[in-house]
Parts: structure tokens; C-alpha cells; sequence
């Protein structure tokens, strides 16, 4: 039987504490509008080129933090998104290695990944 699941990633779901602040947060980190809705209170979809990033305040514990990175942002240059992470106050977990990755947190202290591509 042929499987009836795609090979495509349809999204990723992120926990946070608080919609509307990690809304904001993600949508600056991203250089994007932070005016989509905010569906059943506890939802909001990035406008993500790619699959989908789903923040969720119905699912966030302090034990459901994200604590290796399962996200990677995509940058064309790595000490420029190195630089504009550190002004937006992100704890960097890591340096740039090897010239191409660091990680850092968000607010709500899940581990994201920036990879130069």
C-alpha cells in the first residue's frame, strides 16, 4: 500500500507563555507584520517562507520548553544575524561555529538554531 502521508513538513509548534508578546518577539526577529489573527485566543501562524511555525500558549508549560533546537533560521550572513539577535536581548547559547550556526533562546527560553545557508 502506498503511504498516504505526504513527504512534506506542513509545521513546526513552538510553546510560549504569552501570544501576543512572542507574537511580537518572532515577528521582529523574522522582519515580518505581526497583524495576523490570533485564532481561538492561544494561536498565531508565522508568514513563513517554508512550513509553517505555529506559536502556542495552550500547549506552553515550564516543562515543555523546547531544550535543543529543533528550528533553524536560515541567514545569508551569519555575523550580521549573530549581531541583530544580541540587540534583540536573545540569550546565545552558543558562539558562531565554524562559521556557519549559533543558537540562542527565545523569551520564553526554547532553543532556536540560525544556519547559514
Amino acid at each position: 500500500m502506498k503511504s498516504p502521508v505526504l513527504n512534506e513538513l506542513g509545521g513546526v509548534f513552538i510553546p510560549v507563555s504569552d501570544i501576543e508578546k512572542a507574537r511580537d518577539w518572532y515577528c521582529e526577529l523574522l522582519g515580518v507584520p505581526n497583524d495576523g489573527e490570533i485564532p481561538f485566543g492561544h494561536l498565531y501562524v508565522l508568514p513563513m517562507e517554508g512550513p509553517d511555525v505555529v506559536l502556542d500558549s495552550k500547549i506552553y508549560s515550564p516543562d515543555r520548553i523546547i531544550k535543543s533546537p529543533i528550528i533553524q533560521f536560515a541567514t545569508n550572513n551569519i555575523e550580521e544575524a549573530f549581531s541583530y539577535v544580541k540587540s534583540k536581548n536573545a540569550e546565545i547559547l552558543t558562539e558562531i561555529e565554524n562559521g556557519h550556526y549559533f543558537n540562542f533562546k527565545d523569551p520564553d527560553g526554547n532553543h532556536l538554531m540560525m544556519c547559514r545557508c
